[in-house]
């Protein structure tokens, strides 16, 4: 196999022959409450920009109105290309766009290169223009412009959820760990370990090189409950504005869990 053969997971150009004449071309800058889509319509001298609600109906109207544009125009449009960088929608709209013959791709957001002057102007006509020359030169097969993220099924999607859910747990199990390690070893408290099946049991036994008791007030103990949709049950009401606590995984899907709260 020759070394200049591209690779079957190769997501760095396109492996597709671009037909400048009979492709339309479209981009998406998404929003939290709006869509722009900037295109490149062949035999249409403007390169339109719409902005668009988060409707992915409206979206489909819209590319199949600058297809009618492109073939009054007497350009036969063979092919209908769409691009967005990856972010907080994930893959749905482009598997939505794929059932419907529409060609939909989604760009590593850190693969498109940007301008590296301290201060530079950044509006959502300025990005779409930086995405549709990364995507055009994708789609022509030139390397370095960006590259693109494979789509998941929705099946393998959700399968990655439990492992990322895992992680920022115990990230942050970690991070607030360490945190009432260095609060305790600040007032000479040192060999607790919160981590312990027991350990909110053995808050009030603590005490200072000075002889004495570690406030009682200042720890605060309570059950919490990890529910099926990702939210987190305090039982007392006085932890709820000023705590931050730390869920202990024994084991990782265990339904009750207990944490330290430190009272701020």
């Amino acid at each position: 196999m020759e070394h200049s053969m591209q690779k079957l997971n190769d997501f760095s150009r396109s492996r597709i022959a671009l037909e400048p004449d009979g492709t339309l071309i479209a981009v998406i800058e998404m929003s939290l409450s709006s869509w722009l889509v900037a295109g490149i319509v062949p035999g249409v001298e403007r390169q339109p920009l719409k902005k668009l609600a988060v409707d992915e109906s409206a979206l489909l109207k819209l590319l199949h109105r600058w297809r009618e544009e492109a073939e009054k125009a007497g350009r036969r449009i063979g092919r209908i290309a769409v691009a967005f960088e990856a972010g907080r929608d994930g893959f749905w709209l482009a598997r939505w766009l794929k059932a419907r013959s529409i060609e939909a791709y989604v760009i590593h957001a850190a693969s498109v290169a940007v301008s590296r002057e301290h201060r530079r102007a950044k509006t959502d006509r300025l990005d779409t223009e930086l995405l549709k020359r990364a995507f055009l030169g994708w789609l022509r097969g030139e390397r370095d412009h960006c590259k693109m993220v494979a789509i998941p099924s929705i099946k393998n999607e959700d399968a990655k959820r439990p492992n990322r859910e895992r992680e920022n747990l115990v990230s942050e199990q970690s991070r607030i760990i360490n945190r009432m390690k260095a609060a305790l070893i600040r007032l000479g408290i040192r060999g607790f370990n919160p981590k312990l099946k027991r350990a909110a049991g053995r808050l009030e036994d603590l005490r200072t090189p000075e002889g004495s008791q570690y406030h009682r007030t200042r720890w605060l103990s309570c059950v919490a409950t990890w529910s099926g949709d990702g939210s987190l049950g305090i039982r007392s009401g006085r932890l709820r504005r000023h705590a931050w606590s730390v869920l202990i995984t024994r084991p990782v899907m265990d339904r009750t869990l207990w944490c330290a709260c430190w009272c701020v």
